[in-house]
């Protein structure tokens, strides 16, 4: 065969094939069986491998993307790709209705569609073939993400036409399969959109064409003559775009609404609200994610007069459902440096309720988040408590008008100057002196759910700390609190209540001790999982280390390769190795003897509780688990439908009235103490 006929035959076998994903992906009609159309896409592949000069640049092959590491640049947008202005009832909508039809100054039609919660993308064709996908940005400029994008079986690679066009669309993840890649995990993501961008941004093409990505096109703009809103959707319906068939037009002029599809909703401007109705009840049953309608002028023309704002359309506007999120801008980033060095930017937002609690500040998680969000200061964005506790930013809904572009964590600590380290998805400060550092393991150490001493708050520890009294963990067991005679706020009683604390905390369990020391990797369950193992002595892990013995520990159930190395590499750091030391001066118990739990009636056997609430004889209420735990039972942060008991306090909250609904047996602290002293 001659290249001619290698390449007629290459073009014959991408337009079918590509006719068959068109049928397949965007019309929900196989033509052929599956493996009819592996046998034509094999033979393609083949074909192309052989006669690589021959490959078309819309091949079906692009499909399976590239394993080959792509950059991200940036490209400005030849169109505005701007935001939309907001309104948050029906009402909201007519007036604005009403007001554009007397700035106009003659009738107007309304398009209404669904508002996709997914990534906005541009997508540009020349000759019917795409040739740029490109990420909104800052709404001038955004990022090539085209490679990736070709990888999405719904977008059309070329067109039914040879024509020019630039057109807006959604990419999004259905929530299925989102929650499906989800679990898979090790940090899950928040929610389908955010697991998008962060796809839609890999490196390699090939390990996007594994995530079912999907898109609906909404905007086209396109030298094709003066055409009505309604005549550009179904022209791109056309050439072959996914677009959604659940739109209502609405017009006082029934002349007009009798030539719109059938499969659409139409009505007069009062029946708006009979629609919206419609949309709010058949989101639940929706194969994708909306976050609301999109309300445009159909008339292409006015909407030209209309023209825009400085960031938004005046011709079109976002009617929001209800969410249980906050709307806030970005005044500022800061970043916290953590106990292990770990960087963590939070944002600070203008103050939001949500939930009945109001929110000022929220993490950004790593640079990842950041970029995947596009976020900037002076951005608008939505705001979330994640499980009801961590608030954190959802997306951007506004960009800034000031131009600023995607924030970047700094290059150095803030906290000691040391240049910062890109360790998996996050900057680190690798100064172990660092005081950020040393502060947030002191901290730490004193929390609640650690050694938890009496009378040493987060004040005291502050002071301590400010005062140069307390330099590590340590000195919280060497220094003399009755040097603080005579400092504001340490009075006789004070300074005797703290000793004590001090004092008493000695004698905290081997297993609390080491989950308070702040080594990474090392908390109450990996500590708990250790010494259950056989490893009741400090010195064990210790010998561990001092062998590189990563096998040993990785044959423990529930400690994974990782955390292994983790734990070799800071039981051979000098500076654990000391602080243990010091802690053994101090008398603190780094041994656990064994046959302790032995003492209990295994009552709990078999049982998962659930931790609610505050308690009168358990402080922190940690201890409550230790007893559940002795006595042969486990702990779960959360009410599932897994957990058979939920102990709850005072203001037990949400996971008391989840428990009711599942069934779940409550036990009250009374009921609790009485089960304790059962002995068999």
């Amino acid at each position: 065969m001659n290249k001619r006929e290698l390449a007629e035959e290459i073009r014959k076998l991408s337009d079918l094939l590509s006719l068959y994903q068109n049928e397949y992906y965007i019309k929900n009609k196989p033509l052929v069986s599956d493996l009819e159309y592996d046998r034509l896409f094999d033979r393609l592949l083949a074909l192309e491998k052989e006669n690589p000069e021959l490959v078309l640049p819309d091949s079906p092959s692009v499909r399976v993307g590239s394993d080959l590491s792509n950059d991200i640049p940036e490209v400005a947008h030849t169109i505005p790709v701007l935001s939309l202005d907001k309104g948050y009832t029906v009402e909201n909508i007519k007036e604005w209705m009403d007001k554009t039809v007397l700035r106009a100054g003659c009738p107007l039609s309304f398009v209404v569609e669904e508002k996709i919660d997914g990534v906005s993308i541009v997508l540009y064709y020349q000759n019917g073939v795409l040739n740029l996908a490109a990420t909104r940005g800052n709404g001038s400029v955004g990022n090539d993400i085209t490679a990736n994008v070709r990888t999405i079986k719904s977008v059309p690679l070329r067109l039914t036409e040879a024509v020019d066009i630039v057109v807006r669309g959604e990419i999004f993840l259905p929530p299925a399969e989102f929650k499906k890649l989800n679990s898979k995990l090790e940090v899950p993501f928040a929610n389908p959109r955010n697991l998008t961008s962060g796809t839609l941004r890999r490196k390699r093409s090939i390990d996007v064409a594994s995530i079912p990505l999907d898109i609906f096109i909404y905007e086209g703009f396109s030298d094709t003559g003066e055409l009505d809103h309604v005549e550009i959707l179904r022209y791109l319906k056309k050439l072959g775009f996914k677009v959604s068939d659940k739109i209502g037009v609405f017009s006082e002029s029934s002349d007009y609404l009798s030539d719109i599809p059938a499969e659409w909703f139409k009505g007069k401007f009062d029946s708006l609200s009979v629609y919206v109705e419609n949309q709010i009840s058949a989101r639940k049953d929706l194969s994708y994610e909306i976050d609301g309608l999109v309300i445009k002028v159909n008339e292409t023309a006015v909407r030209e007069a209309l023209g825009f704002t400085g960031h938004h359309p005046r011709w079109a506007i976002a009617y929001k459902f209800e969410s249980p999120e906050g709307i806030t801008i970005i005044r500022g980033i800061d970043i916290q440096v953590g106990r292990t060095g770990r960087i963590t930017p939070m944002a600070r937002v203008e103050a939001v309720l949500i939930g009945g609690s109001t929110i000022s500040n929220v993490t950004l998680h790593n640079q990842d988040y950041i970029n995947l969000l596009e976020l900037a200061i002076g951005d608008t964005v939505t705001v979330s408590k994640r499980g009801d506790v961590i608030p954190a930013v959802e997306r951007v809904i506004d960009k800034n008008e000031e131009g600023n572009s995607i924030w970047q964590i700094p290059s150095e600590c803030p906290s000691c100057g040391v240049p910062l380290v890109i360790k998996g998805a996050h900057h680190f400060c690798v100064n172990t002196d660092c005081p950020a550092q040393i502060k947030g393991r002191i901290f730490f150490f004193l929390g609640r759910d650690q050694m938890d001493i009496d009378s040493f708050g987060p004040e005291t520890a502050e002071f301590l700390i400010n005062q140069g009294h307390i330099k590590g963990i340590a000195d919280i067991y060497n220094f003399d609190y009755n040097k603080l005679e005579g400092a504001t706020g340490f009075g006789l009683k004070k300074i005797a209540l703290l000793s004590g604390g001090v004092v008493k905390s000695i004698g905290q369990p081997y297993h609390r001790v080491l989950a308070s020391l702040g080594i990474p990797e090392v908390g109450k369950k990996v500590a708990e999982l250790l010494i259950d193992t056989g490893y009741r002595d400090v010195d064990d892990l210790i010998q561990i280390a001092a062998d590189r013995d990563v096998e040993k520990l990785k044959a423990i159930k529930g400690i994974g390769e990782r955390i292994a190395e983790t734990i070799v590499d800071e039981f051979s750091s000098p500076s654990v190795m000391k602080l243990i030391d010091d802690l053994k001066n101090s008398g603190l118990n780094f041994r656990e003897e064994a046959g302790e739990e032995d003492s209990f009636v295994q009552v709990f056997d078999g049982q998962t509780w659930c931790i609610t609430g505050s308690f009168e004889n358990f402080k922190p209420r940690s201890l409550a688990g230790d007893e559940i735990k002795k006595r042969g039972g486990r702990t779960t942060a959360s009410v599932t439908g897994k957990t058979t008991h939920l102990l709850a306090g005072e203001s037990a909250g949400s996971k008391l009235a989840k428990a009711e609904s599942l069934g779940t047996t409550v036990v009250t602290e009374k009921i609790f103490m009485e089960m304790l002293k059962f002995d068999g």
